[in-house]
This record gives C-alpha cells, sequence and structure tokens, in this order.
C-alpha cells in the first residue's frame, strides 16, 4: 500500500505531462492573417517523433516566452494522433495542417521562432518554405531564431569525419539502445547534441551544415550570419554596400534564456 501510494504522484504526474488537447478547428491558410514583426511556428511537437521528449521542456517556455511577448504562436500539426502531442499550451493562435512541415500560408513577419520539429525533415521544409517567401520579397532585414532545446534531431547530419562523431555515437547509442529501429527512435535535442561537440568552432561548423539552403535562395545583395547564443555573427556571405539587407539565423540555447524579448542588433 505504501509503495503504491509513493507511485501515485508519479502516474499522476505522468498523466499531467501526457494530456491530450482538446479537439480543435484547423485554420485554412488562405485564412491566416499574421501581424506586427515576429511568428512562432512550431512544427509537430510529437512523440511519435521525438519519443523520449527531449524537447517538451524547451518547447512548453518557447511557447511561454513567445506569448508573454505577444508574438502569434502556431502549431503544425500531422496525422499522429493527438494523443501523442505533447505541448503543455493548447491555445495557440493557429493550428496549421501539415504533414511534412510544408507551409502554404503567407509569413509577412521578418523575425522568425522556430521550434519543435525534426532538424533534418520536417522542420526543415518549415524553414525552406518561409526562405523561399522571404526571398520574393522586398529587401529587409530577416531573422530566424532557432531554440536549441526545442527542436530534436536523429544525427544524421553528423559525418564520420567530423572530430566530435566517436562522441556523438557513443552517446546516441545509450539513447537509443535496445529501441527498434526506425523513425519512433528516440531524438536528441539540438542542445544536447550540442553538449557533445562542446568546442564553439565545431559548433558551428556543425550549424552551418543544418542550415537551409539561403545559397540558392538568396540573390547575392544580401549579407547572410550565423550566431550561437551571444558570440560574435560569422559572415557566411557578404553583400555590397553600406548595410545591406541582411539574412541572420540565431541559434540559442532556450527561451530561457531570454527574460524579454531583445530583437537581434541591427534589425
Amino acid at each position: 500500500m505504501l509503495r503504491l501510494l509513493l507511485l501515485l504522484p508519479l502516474l499522476l504526474f505522468a498523466n499531467a505531462c501526457q494530456a491530450e488537447c482538446a479537439p480543435h478547428k484547423l485554420t485554412e491558410a488562405a485564412q491566416l492573417r499574421l501581424s506586427g514583426d515576429a511568428v512562432m511556428i512550431v512544427t509537430h511537437a510529437t512523440s511519435t517523433h521525438d519519443a523520449r521528449f527531449s524537447t517538451k521542456r524547451g518547447i512548453d517556455e518557447a511557447v511561454r516566452f513567445a506569448k508573454s511577448n505577444k508574438i502569434p504562436v502556431i502549431y503544425l500539426q500531422d496525422d499522429t494522433p493527438e494523443a501523442f502531442y505533447f505541448m503543455e499550451d493548447c491555445t495557440p493562435d493557429y493550428w496549421v495542417s501539415s504533414q511534412g512541415g510544408e507551409i502554404s500560408f503567407d509569413v509577412t513577419p521578418t523575425h522568425l521562432y522556430i521550434v519543435g520539429g525534426h532538424l533534418e525533415l520536417c522542420l526543415s521544409a518549415t524553414l525552406h518554405d518561409v526562405l523561399y517567401q522571404w526571398a520574393r520579397k522586398a529587401p529587409r532585414n530577416l531573422t530566424v531564431t532557432y531554440f536549441m532545446d526545442a527542436i530534436y534531431s536523429n544525427g544524421k547530419l553528423v559525418e564520420p569525419d567530423m572530430p566530435f562523431y566517436n562522441d556523438f555515437q557513443r552517446f546516441i547509442g545509450v539513447v537509443t539502445y535496445g529501441r527498434p529501429s526506425g523513425e519512433h527512435w528516440p531524438k536528441l535535442s539540438l542542445l544536447e547534441t550540442m553538449g557533445v561537440i562542446i568546442r564553439e568552432d565545431h559548433e558551428m561548423e556543425f550549424l552551418k551544415q543544418a542550415l537551409p539552403r539561403w545559397d540558392t535562395t538568396f540573390p547575392a545583395s544580401y549579407r547572410v550570419e550565423l550566431q550561437l547564443n551571444d558570440s560574435v555573427k560569422k559572415v557566411l556571405r557578404p553583400a555590397a554596400g553600406w548595410r545591406p539587407p541582411t539574412l541572420l539565423f540565431h541559434f540559442v540555447d532556450s527561451a530561457l534564456n531570454f527574460t524579454v524579448l531583445h530583437p537581434p542588433s541591427g534589425n
């Protein structure tokens, strides 16, 4: 009996963590209108793809950050049963159907906060669609902020010739030990991957490989930069002229790093 009493709070906590959002209406892309200069897109925050809930806390904090700063939040939903979506907050501004992370609504804000998805797959599709739209609008400063504790990854970008390859393989081997193969393997959060890499110069090189194809999307008139937390911005491609339009990819450990909204300098 004592054991049952001790286990009861844990069982209640587990049920709360996996509480299913109530039935909700999906917004048609043509009806979605965004205002303001920032938006957060949450791509497939589900235990179908992140079986160990490695990004749940990060996603919850990211959504909390967005709402506290009046940034619209969009949840992308695929055909995963709703019971497997693990966001604490079930009331985004919009729920939108998206099977592979693709988007067909107009993204007018110049600052995108991206969380929740598979770095190499659905989240990548979301980013490619946003960048494709942005590149066809009038030139302006643009920012993509990644909250790394809210993005999951299968490590496919870690190549055998990378200096941290063996460390990564050992770590992912522990995480996936005894698990069946396939897409349901537990993922690492991107922040955990950074913890394996450790050296900042190696982290920056890895993150460069994770970026969407900005080089084939944006004209040469755009300056492109990469930043990790508050480090010095690395110029991936310079541009002619004084203060050219700039596309910044900003990787941040967690939304918990931001106590108040502070857009990157230069925007």
